[in-house]
Parts: C-alpha cells; structure tokens; sequence
C-alpha cells in the first residue's frame, strides 16, 4: 500500500529492514548503547559488520526519543539512523517518546540531504508497545512533519510478519 501526501510517498511492505536496496537510509530500533541486540538492531549490525558498533560507541547512550545517525557500513544504505524507543508502560509519556523518535529520525534525514528512508515498527518488538497504536503514533509524528520536509521523497515502513503489515496498511488507510 502507498499513500502521496504533499509529494512524499509513504509505502508500507513485509520485508527485511536490512535489505532495503535504493534507499539513502534505514532506521534502527536501537538501544540505548547502540550496541547490537536482538531483533532489528540485532539484525541491522550483523548486516552492517563491527566497524558500525565502533562507530556507534562514542554516540552512545542514547535516550528514549533521541535518534543519531551513522554510515551504513556494509548495508546497501548510505545511513542508519538510531532511534531508541519508549519501553511501553515504562518509558512516560510513551506516545509522545515515540512520536519524537519519527520525528527526530526525519529531521535527521533532512539534514543529511536523505530523499528515502525506511523505517521498522519501532518499540513494537522487545519493547511491548502495542502494534496498532504504535502505528497511529507513527503516522501522526509524520503526518505532521511532511509539510516541512524538502528532501525526503520516499517513507518506507518494512515489516517483518503479514500482521503488522496489515495493522499499517489498515491504519494508514484510516488516517489518509
């Protein structure tokens, strides 16, 4: 599914956040040392190899809502962006944490001159945040900020299972 929205495209599919070919940047659910980990991070610093902790390490640690970016290493992107998510029901206020985490990852983006960016379902994993309202949450921080944006072209959501392709897709279509 793909939505145009003040000339930005936003497109949901089921996929691997680490083979995201042609786009300027990914986004990493990261923790708060930026350290490899399990689920995205895990995945995203196996793909990118040892020099992206090392170059991660003195950027760390990071809070909830923060975001930093690095090179891409051995990815197929240019960049990854870290963003640290909320712990649900841990982490106050939890939507809000998460909104600044979109949020701050695009105007990182914009920074850097990125025109693609792909993003998982942050805090949805370990971090227990429910995937419906995660990804009203996160449509909402960028609805907000596409009026702003003057290089971003493409916001990718990649998502790992059928389910939460759907729940984005269902959500998405709500919204637009």
């Amino acid at each position: 599914m793909e939505k145009v929205i003040h000339g930005v495209k936003i497109e949901c599919v089921q996929g691997d956040i680490t083979k995201q070919e042609g786009f300027d940047a990914i986004v990493n659910a990261a923790n708060a040392q930026l350290m490899p980990g399990g689920g995205v991070a895990g995945a995203i610093h196996r793909a990118a190899g040892p020099g992206l902790a090392e170059e991660c390490r003195p950027l760390a640690p990071i809070k909830p809502g923060q975001a930093v970016i690095t090179g891409g290493h051995n990815l197929p992107n240019r960049y990854v962006i870290h963003c640290l998510g909320p712990v649900y029901g841990v982490d106050q206020p939890s939507d809000k944490l998460l909104a600044d985490c979109y949020r701050n990852a695009l105007k990182l983006a914009e920074q850097h001159g990125i025109t693609s960016i792909a993003f998982p379902a942050i805090s949805t994993g370990i971090f227990g945040y429910p995937m419906e309202e995660a990804a009203r949450v996160a449509f909402e921080a960028i609805f907000e900020l596409i009026p702003s944006l003057k290089s971003i072209k493409v916001i990718r959501f990649v998502l790992w299972d059928r389910k939460a392709l759907e729940i984005h897709e269902r959500v998405l279509g709500n919204m637009f």
